[in-house]
């Protein structure tokens, strides 16, 4: 019996091949996106579920209280140095604490080979104690214990000494982020590769006891901030009662009452999605991303059900007579149902094959769109394999069961009468089904018209400086090239297409650091507030078109300039209590040991990303502190322009890599995420889309079947095809009308809350929406006018004699 069953599918989808390709496709499609989700999904949950001890990590983030208990400020995950060893000696629950300071980009010189390396750490001697980093060669006890010890990791090392034995050869370090660590480092351990799925990562590591031998007063100052604080509790840790210690904690060892210094505690588990926290030490992923793509990915999947499930239907007419003659024979339900279930599974099977195909040659554009190197090999598991295999039997089960049902259900007699016609309610549920897909589909269509606006008005925004044609020169502090800034300027200049030379600490994008700086308020008194410090050059202001709305710039004709003077931007100003910026010019202020007056406002331009406002800001001048020589280049020429750049810079500074990139892309970096969001988005709504459109052509050729007779009489009657494809498109256009109604709302709810992420947004306008419906209406139309067209030149004497 089974035999004969599976014989009997086999004929059916070789008979209709153009039935059984769309079927089959539209639900491997569907399998598939649900399956690459799944991969990505899976691939963000995974973050640092690595480390064995991950269940006992924790770190600090560190805030400040208002007057009234609130934290006005977001919390930071960069602070200070003293909080380690105080909460060991305060909190016997705590095993082992590891701190590291922020990130610190050092030149790495060996024999003829020079490196900036741009993933580097000064890294606790308990780093191995905590997390599960695997060092190939060195003792994990003691190789960042000494002054000057370095790890390094498989690549790095390979890097440097080929195939040589690294450990205990030496690396010399430059000076690193402004700090005094230069000198010989010892090549202490070799350790793996970070994984990928970190939440931070790293190249090297130098021990701590290097940043603590050069800067040691930092260690004991609770204000100064270049540091990062983990920690690994015994089993007996409570977090509740540790969070309820804190109060008392920050007590005993901030005895400033001004100053309302909190910390609060993030697990391991939480601190790559869902952490709130600035100031992060690597990259952070995002939880409602995850929950988007999960959805998009069940509704694709549920999509693909209903398309069979329609299809399906559409072929029953098809089969009556065979199902008639069935039962008439002595075929019971029960064995009719089980043959339909059969071919269901057997399709599911056909799709699950053609699904892993389309897998495979899908995931290396996946890296494309995630930047992810998503391997099918890390997701095939037991739990994995098992998971889907009942997803596939859920899959056939449900696609099938209705269909079988449907075709189990039917009178014999009235079969064989040539009589079938659907009951009603199948008629309302399929009808049901349409609208849920387009209502699905114009929510998504609507939804990727709002990300694509809104990232093009974060590309097209005005920031309030001049980031066309900037070239970024990255010296990393070095104090010669500072000390030969001049000079570098002078020569760079000479070149007729750079239009200017200026240096920096920062560039707009780039990492700054915090600073209290007191200013004369209105009434007389130096205020302390905190505002991020960008230390620039003499040519600062006008290099970057920045708008002086009151005082004037830095001049070489003041040379009080370089130690008593300072500017801010509008923000500061009204930060002090000043509501027309010219008033606070002249005004008296101090910041990092110097003093003096403020003698320039600029208008607020946005040195950072777009999903943040604008913050106050102070522009200090430094002239010996700079990271960054940026170069205004004129339009045309560019590589020629780069390559005689490139010859100035080596015949100054010629111990230092030629190292360059353009600002619009580093700042355009920081929306990397919002960008692979986009990708992602766009594509599976187009996917869904389009499965969606299998549907609608599967119900609309059912349509049609049922409609055949009627059809014919019409013609004869005079009906012509403009008529009838217009009688069989009503229905469905009234279907996607109201699929419009139902998802307009949903979509400008679920995109709205999407755009809180950016505190510059694009306003959601009524015509977003209009041609959401007109896109899906048009969509609905061309799918329908296939089958429409066809049934309407269709010979009626054919369709009269149908039965």
């Amino acid at each position: 019996m089974y035999k004969n069953y599976f014989k009997v599918a086999y004929r059916n989808l070789i008979k209709k091949k153009a039935y059984s390709f769309i079927n089959i496709y539209g639900l491997a499609l569907g399998i598939a996106c649900c399956v690459l989700i799944f991969m990505f999904v899976r691939d963000e949950m995974s973050y640092d579920n690595y480390h064995e001890k991950g269940d006992r990590i924790y770190r600090l983030i560190h805030g400040e209280l208002a007057a009234d208990g609130s934290t006005p400020y977001p919390f930071w995950v960069w602070n200070n140095a003293p909080v380690g060893p105080a909460l060991k000696d305060d909190f016997p629950e705590i095993d082992k604490v590891v701190q590291f300071s922020g990130r610190s980009d050092i030149l790495l010189t060996y024999g003829d080979k020079i490196y900036q390396e741009d993933g580097v750490f000064f890294m606790d001697s308990t780093v191995f104690d905590v997390f599960s980093w695997k060092l190939l060669k060195g003792n994990p006890k003691t190789a960042l214990a000494a002054p000057y010890s370095i790890v390094l990791t498989e690549t790095t090392a390979r890097k440097y000494f080929g195939n040589e034995d690294p450990i205990g050869k030496t690396l010399k370090g430059s000076e690193s982020a402004g700090r005094s660590n230069a000198g010989d480092y010892t090549v202490t351990g070799v350790m793996e590769d970070v994984p990928l799925n970190s939440h931070f990562r790293f190249n090297v590591l130098l021990s701590l006891n290097t940043f603590r031998k050069s800067i040691p007063q930092v260690f004991s100052e609770w204000g100064y901030v270049d540091f990062y604080t983990y920690f690994l509790v015994n089993d007996k840790f409570d977090e509740a009662a540790f969070n309820q210690k804190i109060p008392a904690f920050t007590a005993r060892h901030i005895k400033d009452p001004n100053w309302r210094y909190t910390i609060k505690i993030e697990p391991l588990k939480d601190m790559y999605l869902r952490t709130t926290a600035d100031r992060q030490p690597g990259e952070t992923g995002s939880l409602p991303n995850i929950y988007v793509f999960s959805i998009i990915g069940v509704f694709i999947l549920v999509i693909a059900i209903i398309n069979f499930m329609n299809l399906a239907t559409a072929r029953s007419l098809e089969r009556g007579k065979e199902v008639g003659i069935r039962k008439s024979i002595g075929a019971y339900r029960s064995s009719l149902i089980s043959q339909f279930l059969g071919e269901s599974f057997l399709i599911v099977f056909l799709s699950s094959v053609l699904a892993f195909l389309i897998v495979f040659f899908a995931l290396p554009y996946m890296k494309d769109f995630t930047g992810k190197e998503l391997n099918i090999q890390n997701f095939i598991t037991w739990q994995s394999i098992s998971t889907f295999l009942l997803l596939l039997f859920f899959i056939g089960f449900l696609s099938g069961s209705y269909p079988a049902l449907v075709l189990s259900g039917f009178n014999p007699v009235l079969i064989l009468k040539g009589v079938s016609r659907s009951t009603g309610n199948g008629a309302t549920l399929r009808k049901g089904l349409v609208v849920f897909q387009f209502s699905l589909s114009i929510a998504l269509i609507a939804g990727t018209i709002i990300v694509y606006h809104q990232m093009n008005h974060i590309l097209d925004k005005d920031l309030g400086f001049d980031r066309e044609q900037m070239l970024v020169l990255d010296y990393n502090y070095d104090n010669v090239v500072n000390a030969k800034s001049e000079v570098l300027k002078a020569e760079l200049e000479k070149n007729p297409q750079v239009v200017s030379v200026a240096f920096s600490r920062s560039v707009p994008g780039s990492y700054y650091p915090h600073a209290g700086t007191e200013i004369e308020t209105p009434d007389g008194e130096l205020k302390m507030m905190g505002q991020p410090i960008f230390q620039v050059g003499l040519d600062f202001v006008k290099h970057f078109s920045l708008h002086l709305i009151a005082g004037r710039a830095y001049s070489r004709e003041y040379p009080s300039d370089s130690s008593k003077a300072l500017i801010i931007n509008e923000a500061a100003a009204q930060q002090y209590g000043y509501t027309n910026p010219a008033d606070i010019v002249g005004k008296k202020f101090r910041q990092w040991g110097r003093e003096g007056v403020v003698i320039g406002v600029v208008k607020n331009f946005n040195f950072t990303s777009l999903h943040q406002n604008i913050e106050p800001l102070t522009l200090p001048f430094e002239a010996y502190a700079s990271r960054y020589a940026t170069v205004k280049l004129k339009p045309g020429n560019i590589s020629e322009t780069i390559r005689n750049i490139g010859e100035v810079w080596k015949s100054i500074v010629p111990h230092r890599p030629f190292l360059y990139s353009f600002l619009d892309d580093d700042f355009n970096r920081q929306y990397k995420s919002d960008f692979m969001f986009r990708r992602l988005f766009t594509t599976f709504s187009c996917l869904a889309i389009f499965i969606a459109c299998l549907g609608l052509l599967g119900l609309a050729t059912y349509t049609a079947q049922l409609r055949t007779k009627e059809i014919g009489i019409r013609k004869v009657l005079g009906a012509d095809v403009k008529q009838i494809v217009g009688l069989l498109s009503a229905d469905f256009i009234k279907l996607v009308v109201i699929a419009i109604v139902i998802a307009t709302p949903i979509s400008w709810y679920a995109m709205n809350k999407w755009l809180e992420g950016f505190a510059y947004r694009m306003d959601i306008q009524p015509w977003v929406f209009i041609l959401a419906g007109c896109v899906a209406l048009f969509i609905a139309a061309f799918t329908i006018s296939f089958q429409s067209l066809k049934s309407a030149l269709m010979n009626p004497v054919s369709s009269l004699k149908s039965e």
